[in-house]
């Protein structure tokens, strides 16, 4: 063979090299266009779905006003930084203002527009109901909060709104936060539940993969291994207990009616085994220490804790927190609600409005002048 032929062949070796590597990266790249355009038609950005702004007064970080438009999901953040319509202030004296408190699950990113979140629709069955009443809301919900930050955006957002009725609704951020700082306790926990690499911080579509592939991996371990955290369900649930009644007596100085709702999530225990591992994907993706029975364990406690609460600091306490199917229809993963769910949360939400005589003596209260008759809604029935 002559150096000539030699030399031809490495050329012809390394222009192969070069073409696989540029169709390689031609290839990825419009993997990640795709990904990046599949972002968008669906949420209406190539990267995170809601911006957020550091509020200088309260020190929260809260949702920056403007429009998310895409196929899926349409979001408004009126210019108070509240997901929904704009509010007049001050609020007219005949108006009855709700402010829903919580995190994501009360922001509802997941659901298709601002009318088909469970505040939104909360207030358009009321008004149903009440047709000669007034009613506005806030949905003062903002992904990531726990109690804590509850009561900052009572204090210093929602408060100078002048609310009549104020309901909270979120435990799994606090459960997250609870069982993450006993798992480092036990040394379970040493870096944060998702700890996306430098690639996937850069790029969607390795984050999508590397999301998936440890969403799939903590699943199999919680249905093969046992119980690794361990924990006394009332001890770890006493840090939320104290919270949640400071929250609620905060929120009584402010508006005269206060609720709290049990919360609902996608896992139950009628489920089979399979059912439950695919239930329960988000939640141990957050919390890979956990296995499902010892989520239902803790679900079940703060939950009771809520209970607890209401009855302590005597507010109206809403359940029926199963009456939300546990399937993919309702639910978009373990706990955020798809619009199905939505429309059923607000339904048992109004429902046990209608249902409480104290309820109805707010609205007794607030009857415009000639108004008669009780409030008649599908599904209530008259108070006792």
């Amino acid at each position: 063979m002559t150096v000539e032929t030699l030399g031809g062949r490495r050329r012809e070796l390394l222009m192969k090299i070069v073409v696989i590597l540029l169709s390689c990266v031609l290839t990825l790249g419009a993997l990640e266009v795709a990904a990046r355009a599949r972002n968008w038609f669906r949420y209406g950005t190539t990267g995170l779905v809601h911006q957020s702004v550091r509020d200088p007064i309260s020190g929260l970080a809260v949702p920056t006003p403007g429009d998310t438009k895409g196929s899926r999901v349409s979001i408004h953040v009126n210019s108070r930084g509240f997901r929904g319509p704009e509010l007049e202030a001050p609020k007219p004296a005949s108006r009855i203002r709700l402010a829903f408190l919580g995190a994501s699950t009360t922001f509802c990113a997941e659901a298709s527009r601002d009318e088909a979140t469970w505040p939104h629709l909360v207030a358009t069955k009321l008004r149903a109901a009440y047709p000669r009443a007034e009613f506005d809301y806030v949905n003062a919900g903002i992904p990531g909060y726990r109690v804590e930050h509850a009561l900052r955006n009572l204090e210093f957002r929602v408060k100078p709104m002048n609310p009549d009725f104020i309901m909270y609704y979120e435990a799994t951020n606090d459960i997250a936060y609870d069982t993450r700082r006993l798992a480092e306790a036990q040394g379970l926990s040493r870096e944060p539940p998702v700890n996306p690499s430098w690639l996937a911080s850069h790029c969607l579509l390795w984050s999508h993969v590397e999301k998936n592939v440890q969403l799939f991996r903590r699943q199999r371990a919680a249905g093969t291994r046992p119980e690794q955290l361990k924990f006394e369900a009332r001890d770890l649930s006493r840090h939320f207990q104290r919270e949640l009644t400071e929250l609620m007596l905060e929120a009584k100085k402010v508006a005269p009616m206060v609720a709290v709702a049990t919360f609902s999530y996608e896992l139950r225990r009628e489920q089979s085994r399979e059912q439950q591992l695919k239930a329960a994907s988000w939640a141990l993706y957050n919390m890979p220490y956990m296995s499902v029975d010892g989520l239902f364990r803790v679900y079940e406690e703060y939950n009771r804790v809520i209970r607890e609460v209401a009855k302590q600091t005597d507010v109206i306490l809403i359940e029926d927190e199963f009456v939300i199917p546990g399937d993919d229809t309702h639910f978009f993963d373990s706990y955020h609600l798809a619009d199905a769910g939505n429309l059923v949360m607000a339904d048992r939400i109004a429902a046990a409005l209608l249902r409480s005589p104290r309820f109805e003596r707010f609205m007794a209260a607030h009857k415009p002048a000639g108004e008669g008759g009780a409030p008649v809604m599908p599904g209530s029935r008259p108070s006792q």
